[in-house]
């Protein structure tokens, strides 16, 4: 006779609704995280989308009140990263 078989008949598979709280309350925990993590996501993007709007509205005070200035900083920025990206590109050719 096969011993796994013998035991396996003297004890009967274990009461499931026992554990119908423990996973209960464990749905309930990940509920209220999920719930949590959502209110903390809105807030966030809440908080991040108002500081944008107070950097564009900054932002286009500066060219309104500068707008020589700001056409300068645009065209430096602009070779530079125009020189970066020749560099970049010049670089990668050479390891080729």
């Amino acid at each position: 006779m096969n011993p796994s078989t013998s035991t396996d008949q003297a004890n009967p598979a274990p009461d499931l609704t026992a554990a119908a709280p423990l996973l209960d309350r464990a749905a309930e925990q990940a509920n209220t995280l999920a719930k949590r993590s959502i209110d903390a996501l809105r807030e966030s993007s809440t908080h991040l989308l108002s500081k944008a709007q107070r950097a564009s509205d900054s932002t286009v005070g500066y060219i309104k009140d500068e707008p020589v200035k700001a056409m300068l900083i645009a065209a430096a920025t602009g070779a530079a990263l125009m020189a970066l990206v020749a560099l970049l590109s010049r670089s990668s050719r050479d390891r080729s």
